[in-house]
């Protein structure tokens, strides 16, 4: 029986061994060349139009006055969800990784006392208005280079304005919508 493992075992191996030498052997023998135009043309028909490879993405978020007029709040807070494992939303709530989020549409930046906000955060200044949390929101990093907050952020347009709709819900007097 110990006879016939062995066999089998020796079987594997040497196929294993000519597999790899077969290999080592046609990268030896055979040198593809490369044609240099392509072999199918592709045909346009005039007037259609070609994407241009070279046109940049846009620069950065949609405006977002005309976004929240149609923004919804519920949705943003399930969009939010996902900011909970780093804020909590509660007025008087706790700070988490990220401070309590509780009033920070049109408060200053930095709004929570004795939280440790990053430099880069800090250096911009002013306060969190529509437009400053629609920048930040999209590219965290973008906007502060250098801040803790590891978000990557979110690129959908409805999706940020539902998220900031939902942030100018918690608060005592929230903050009109621009016109």
């Amino acid at each position: 029986m110990s006879m016939e493992l062995n066999k089998i075992f020796g079987a594997v191996l040497l196929a294993g061994l000519i597999a790899m030498l077969s290999g080592f052997a046609s990268e030896v023998l055979v040198h593809p060349k490369k044609s240099e135009k392509n072999a199918y043309a592709v045909v346009v028909p005039q007037g259609a139009a070609v994407a241009d490879k070279g046109a940049a993405a846009p620069a950065g978020p949609a405006a977002i006055g005309p976004l929240l007029a149609s923004a919804d709040a519920a949705a943003g807070q399930g969009v939010a969800k996902a900011c909970a494992a780093c804020h909590s939303f509660d007025k008087g709530g706790a700070n988490k990784v990220g401070p309590n989020l509780f009033g920070v549409v049109g408060g200053p930046k930095g709004h929570v006392a004795g939280f440790g906000y990053s430099d880069a955060l800090v250096k911009t200044g002013g306060t969190w208005s529509f437009d400053e949390l629609n920048k930040f929101i999209y590219d965290p990093k973008a906007y502060a280079p250098g801040t803790k907050m590891t978000f990557a952020g979110l690129k959908k347009d409805a999706e940020r304005a539902n998220v900031i709709a939902y942030l100018r819900s918690l608060s005592d007097s929230p903050v009109p919508l621009p016109k």
